[in-house]
């Protein structure tokens, strides 16, 4: 295990020069590369228009008929260089890379669940399950990246009670809840998700279940028999957690990592994916976090673009101290708390990682399923305050700077 030093701390804040005021979820455009080829927008309307004649569109319930209008009118709209309307909606980005891989039969749950996972927070609209759910198998990691929230004692200790991994049981009856309920589930949260000794298993429950199961990974344990069952199951994309392209700075960022490692595990992945499953539509992205200027996007690129569909770096939050952080003035509502809720490894329920010890949550898959927890009295107030410019109010959220 690594632990943090007084020259660790040093090195944290030598390496982490970006101090955001605010941070808006998805991807800056300049941070987000397409290796793979993509559906252009008039593709994109033409092959809705097509698919309306079939079943699928055909037995949709007039709400779900209603979203896909919002996305025809969306397309209408841009290709006439006029602006949407609040909800209105286009696809755009790594969704362009998803829509691609889309089997026509799912073209239309595609649409329904980017629109609930993109507009829904925006709206401020509460179906009866999330539009996305992150289901943590471990909390436990074998890195101390620098910005990451692995690095506080009081989390990463044993003795403290919030390191384990998921029973598997409770992950079954945590899938049979969302299966035909929620679209999107993520398994990783504050952990690294292949160091579930069940992983294989979980994959396994899962399959034909969901329309998008997506893995975060490291990939430090990514070993041959891990990919075969990553690509020979129902994963729809898998992200490796990379943050640089020269050995120096990655095990900078990325503490307790090997870089040649790391590399070695990515391109045997493409070996085995390229060779053994050649008509697999699984998305692979590499994403770092953004936090100085020593990370090159066009570095990026040029190492990991063989090996990916999507390179990007996400938007950095300084959730290493969220605790500790100042107070801060922002009173727009967090949009989290109408797009994913987070299921960690005992059964505990939470809002986000950035509370990454708890504080913010009432709620035990023992005593609630998912649908009451999002539903609940409780976190309906959170939404309230929220709304009500009274975040502050609410540790963490008081310093959080997700809107």
């Amino acid at each position: 295990m690594v632990n943090t030093t007084e020259k660790g701390n040093t090195n944290k804040i030598e390496l982490i020069q970006v101090e955001p005021e605010v941070k808006v979820k998805g991807f800056i455009p300049e941070n987000l590369s397409k290796i793979t080829l993509t559906s252009e927008l008039s593709e994109i309307q033409s092959r809705i228009i097509r698919l309306k004649s079939g079943d699928k569109y055909l037995s949709l319930s007039e709400k779900d008929k209603n979203i896909v209008s919002k996305f025809e009118l969306g397309f209408e709209k841009i290709s006439k260089q006029e602006l949407l309307a609040d909800d209105e909606i286009i696809l755009s980005g790594h969704e362009l890379v998803e829509f691609s891989n889309t089997l026509d039969e799912d073209v239309f749950r595609y649409l329904i669940y980017r629109y609930k996972y993109n507009l829904y927070p925006k709206l401020k609209i509460v179906d009866d399950y999330p539009p996305c759910v992150q289901i943590e198998p471990v909390s436990t990691c074998n890195f101390r990246c620098v910005f990451c929230f692995q690095t506080d004692a009081s989390f990463n200790q044993k003795k403290n009670g919030h390191m384990g991994r998921m029973d598997l049981g409770l992950f079954k009856e945590t899938i049979d809840e969302l299966e035909g309920n929620v679209e999107a589930i993520t398994l990783a949260s504050r952990g690294e998700p292949l160091l579930h000794k069940n992983f294989g298993e979980m994959l396994e429950y899962m399959n034909g279940k969901f329309l998008a199961v997506k893995i975060n990974s490291n990939a430090s344990l990514l070993t041959e028999k891990l990919i075969h069952t990553v690509l020979s199951n129902d994963v729809q994309t898998m992200v490796f957690s990379i943050d640089a392209a020269d050995k120096d700075l990655y095990e900078k960022l990325r503490v307790g990592g090997n870089f040649e490692t790391t590399l070695g595990n990515v391109k045997n992945y493409q070996k085995i994916k390229s060779e053994s499953y050649p008509n697999s539509n699984i998305i692979t992205r590499i994403s770092g976090v953004k936090v100085n200027e020593m990370q090159k996007m066009d570095e990026m690129v040029d190492l990991w673009k063989p090996y990916a569909d999507l390179v990007a770096f996400t938007n950095y939050s300084p959730w290493i101290s969220s605790y500790d952080n100042p107070v801060n003035e922002i009173e727009a509502p967090c949009t989290e708390l109408w797009r994913r809720i987070f299921v960690w490894w005992d059964g505990r329920v939470n809002p986000c990682d950035y509370d990454y010890k708890s504080y913010l949550s009432e709620w035990d898959m023992k005593d609630n399923n998912i649908s009451e927890i999002w539903n609940s009295d409780n976190y309906n107030d959170m939404r309230e305050m929220h709304l009500n410019s009274k975040r502050s109010n609410l540790n963490p959220c008081r310093s959080c700077i997700s809107t």
